[in-house]
């Protein structure tokens, strides 16, 4: 039988981390529970007004976030606060499919198109690799606004 999986990054920042990741995803922040958000809700501002009721101190309301595939296809994301910074190369990293099926300059296209719109995020272009067939399609490794490195695929 398989299992479903959570991805979860330490971090700094969680909120701002996972809005990250959210544009770059297509995913959502979920409702806090119990909650049903009316259409165009801000789910953060809902998280807030859910931590404050719940008697959760100022200090520890962003000691934690999460996002999800809309769909319900995706991983969850989770992000939780640690006091330490990054300080060595990932481990594991995530490929975002960003061209599927694409080859050659089209590829290279679609890639770069992405990574521009990921940088106006934060992220930050790390190294471009070419097309070397008949194994490398080509990608571009980039790294997120707390230094987690990723590929676009």
């Amino acid at each position: 039988m398989s299992r479903h999986v959570q991805i979860t990054f330490d971090a700094h920042d969680p909120r701002a981390l996972s809005s990250f990741w959210r544009e770059a995803l297509g995913y959502v922040h979920p409702a806090p529970p119990g909650v049903e958000l009316a259409e165009g809700a801000d789910p953060l501002a809902a998280w807030d007004e859910f931590l404050a009721r719940v008697g959760v101190p100022e200090e520890e309301r962003n000691s934690r976030s999460a996002i999800e595939d809309p769909e319900g296809l995706g991983p969850r994301v989770f992000f939780q606060q640690v006091p330490e910074g990054k300080v060595a190369k990932n481990r594991v990293h995530l490929d975002v499919r960003a061209a599927p099926g694409l080859l050659g300059a089209e590829r290279m296209t679609a890639l770069e198109a992405e990574c521009e719109r990921l940088v106006g995020l934060g992220a930050t272009r790390v190294r471009r690799y070419e097309p070397a067939p008949p194994l490398g399609a080509g990608h571009i490794v980039m790294a997120d606004p707390e230094g987690n490195e990723f590929c676009l695929d």
